[in-house]
This record gives structure tokens, sequence and C-alpha cells, in this order.
């Protein structure tokens, strides 16, 4: 079981194929790893996704967290934000979610939370609780208790709900793509006050209508739906909920960046604050939040880091390239089904379309992320020495995640993949020609260290 406890643990969570890396006897040590980890007769909520092997490792993972004192409050399967919520909401002392988010059907996995929803991550903790795994001391004791709850979907629909005001009639396309968020964000919506168009809306943990992952080709029914019914924007969601990609009117994807920059117009406009955004985001975030008197904030990517700096630095707002989305109004927390909710009530207050709003934002020519293979053993270390080559090059650089390095006309990222042996870089440019020069720097010195 080394072997395997090895590889399924990632940066931010616990994830691997189901019979083959996740079994219930996988499922049963980490319960006991995160309960001696976090100490006897504490409060542990846990939740599922809709995938088919949900039950089994939660039953496995209570267990475990039984056997050493802890107590377990069982909330069944919900979205992963309101699993967050329910962490706050119950008083909880942590939690801990099975799912894989956007992964494949035949995956699964775990995503641990602290008090008030803090998430375990690598270098947050996640490395001591696989430590623990790894060398099987586990705490024994008093075996814990289980309660059922489900009244959590219920609370956090009051909740939420009291924060929106739709000021005009709206039509939303929604692909919940049978996850987690089926049934219950389409009713949600129509609590607001929103028309609404479901798409895949049964809650299916084979995902049949198309994998989990909005992507531009799992979304492509999405986008003709929104065209064809004149809905005023539409959105798709990932397989746990934490994530959402918004179609426009027009039917095209608006990148996570640009989401957040419209967020950004909603929340500022009426109260001036902190906005934190992942370090790959494009420059016309921070561009649009200074031009509306806010406070850019960069952060590294991922959900542990910027709910950390959210919270930390009272910031109203935050988000990622990769679409999930931060507000303090939900405790720091990501929640896509928030954002939508968020995204209608800005939509109904303004008489803009959501795609004359998009067009409005500057938009710079772009890379998606190039990779390179790079062992795993090497990857970060290579990633080290170009940030100091960089530096001593002369160029202004970034390194709370790898090195960016800054040029007055654009930049480009690099950082070792925290799940394979790549190497990953992508670059951005107030035209193309900088683009091009950014890009054979990036990757000249790349190929230098890795050939």
């Amino acid at each position: 079981m080394t072997n395997i406890i090895e590889r399924v643990f990632r940066a931010y969570d616990v994830r691997g194929v189901y019979g083959e890396e996740i079994t219930g006897d996988v499922a049963e040590v980490i319960g006991k790893a995160f309960g001696t980890y976090l100490g006897p007769e504490k409060s542990i909520v846990v939740g599922r996704d809709v995938r088919l092997s949900g039950e089994l490792l939660q039953n496995a993972l209570t267990e475990g967290l039984l056997s050493t004192g802890c107590n377990v409050i069982d909330i069944g399967i919900l979205p992963t934000p309101i699993f967050y919520f329910s962490i706050i909401h119950y008083k909880a002392d942590g939690g801990v979610v099975v799912t894989a988010s956007h992964n494949p059907a035949e995956w699964n996995g775990f995503k641990f939370c602290l008090e008030r929803g803090a998430m375990l991550a690598e270098g947050l903790g996640l490395e001591k609780v696989k430590a623990i795994a790894l060398t099987k001391r586990f705490r024994s004791g008093r075996r814990g208790r289980v309660e059922r709850r489900r009244d959590a979907v219920r609370v956090y629909s009051d909740f939420v709900l009291g924060m929106i005001s739709v000021e005009r009639r709206l039509k939303v396309a929604i692909d919940t793509g049978n996850g987690a968020c089926s049934v219950i964000v389409s009713r949600l919506f129509r609590k607001a006050g929103v028309d609404v168009i479901a798409m895949n809306d049964e809650p299916d943990g084979r995902f049949p209508a198309h994998k989990p992952e909005p992507t531009e080709e799992t979304l492509r029914d999405l986008m003709k739906v929104v065209v064809e019914e004149g809905a005023d924007f539409g959105i798709g969601y990932d397989g746990d909920g934490d994530r959402a990609i918004f179609i426009d009117d027009r039917g095209r994807m608006v990148p996570g960046d640009l989401a957040l920059i419209i967020m950004a117009r909603h929340y500022l406009k009426d109260r001036p604050g902190t906005v934190v955004y992942d370090i790959s985001c494009s420059m016309a975030v921070e561009e649009s939040i200074r031009a509306m008197g806010g406070r850019p904030l960069v952060s590294r990517v991922g959900r542990a880091y910027l709910t950390d700096t959210i919270r930390q630095e009272n910031a109203v707002l935050g988000g990622e390239l990769s679409g999930h989305l931060y507000f303090a109004d939900v405790y720091g927390f990501d929640d896509a089904i928030y954002g939508g909710l968020k995204m209608a009530e800005f939509l109904s207050k303004t008489d803009e379309s959501l795609s004359q709003v998009v067009d409005s934002i500057p938009k710079y020519p772009a890379i998606p992320n190039r990779r390179y293979e790079c062992p795993d053993e090497l990857k970060f270390k290579v990633v080290a020495q170009l940030a100091e080559e960089f530096a001593r090059m002369g160029y202004k650089t970034i390194t709370i995640d790898g090195v960016k390095v800054v040029d007055p006309e654009g930049w480009f990222l690099i950082r070792a993949s925290n799940t394979l042996p790549q190497i990953k870089m992508r670059a951005e440019a107030k035209n193309e020609k900088k683009l091009r020069e950014l890009i054979e720097l990036a990757e000249e010195k790349i190929m230098e260290k890795i050939e």
C-alpha cells in the first residue's frame, strides 16, 4: 500500500482510479491518518459527490475516522461548495469530501479541510497526513459517533438567496453535467427569479452526457442552446460543483480571468477593496482592478492558497484562470453556485448583454500552457534554476509559484506540474511581436535545462 499512498497524494488532494489506487482499504487508512492528524473527539463533516464509488469510500473513510475517536457529521451527496459551507455551519473542526472533481467517472478521491474550511494542501498540512498514512502510526481510543444531517442544502440555499437580488427577468441555460449540482442549482436559480433551461440535470455518477469537466468540447451543446433559446447566458459546472464556466449570449466561453474582471466590476462599484487572482491570469486583471479603484493581489495557483490569502487580506473577491471564483460573502470559499447567482444579479442591473461586457474588456495575444517533459525528480529543481538565471539576467521575477518573468509589455510563467512529469509555460503580451520574443526566450532557457 505504500506505493499507492505515494501516488494518490497530490498537491491539493488525494486522487486516483477507483479499484486500482483508490479502494476501501485505502480510504480507511486515509480516514485514520486524517483523524490522527486532527486529534480525538474532533467533529468532522463528511460528504461526497455523485460518483458510483462514493458511498463505499465514504463508509470506509468514516470507519477510519471513528477508530481514531473523531465524530463524523454525515451530510450525504451535495456540491463541494455546500460541503465547505457546512463545516462552518455545523461548527466542525474539519471535513473530508469524497470527490475527484472534474476527473472522469472511474476516478475518485478526497479533499480535506480544517476548521472554518481552510484547505489542506502540500505545505499546508497535507504532507503530514500523508506521512501518518505511510507510517501507519494511528491514534486509537474510544470510538467516535456518527450524526446524519440532511439539512445542509436547505440552510445553504436560504443563506445565499438572502444575498442575491435579481432585478429583472433573465433566462439562463445551466448544464450540471449529471454532477453534484444537478437539481439543486436549477432550483436555486428559479427561487432567485431566473428562468432556467436545465440540461443534464439528473444526478448520475457515470456522467453519461459528457465528461465532468467544463471545456469547449463538453459544453458545445450548452453553447448551442444559449444561442438558439435566446438565453442571457449559460453556465457549465464541473463534477463536484466548485468550478463553473460561463457562456455569453453569443455562445462564447468566457475565460476564468475575464469572469473575475466582470465580478470585480460588480463588487468594486460600491465598495473598493482587494481582489486576489492567481499568477497565471491575464494582465488585464490587474489593469482592470486598478482602474476600478481596487487593490490587485497575486497568489499561488490553488484553492488552499487563494482562500488563505483572501482571508488574511480581507479581500472581497478572488479568482483563477481555471474558473474558480472566491467570495468574502461565503467565507472566502470558491463557490461556483454563488458565482452563477451573482452573475445573474450583475446582468439584471445593467442594460448591457454579457457579450457586450466581455467585448469591453482588453484582450491581449497569449498562448495556453505549453508542456515540456521533465522527470518528477528534476522538474522543481529546473524551475528553481530558471528563476535564478532570469533574475541574474536582470528580469523582474515573481517566484511565489514557479517563476513569472514580467516585462513592461508582457510576461511568461514557468511552473512544474503538480501531477505529471512536466514543466508548463504560458505567456501573454501587448502585441504579437513581443509575445513571440517572450516565448522564444522562455523556450530557449527551458530546453537548455532539460535536454
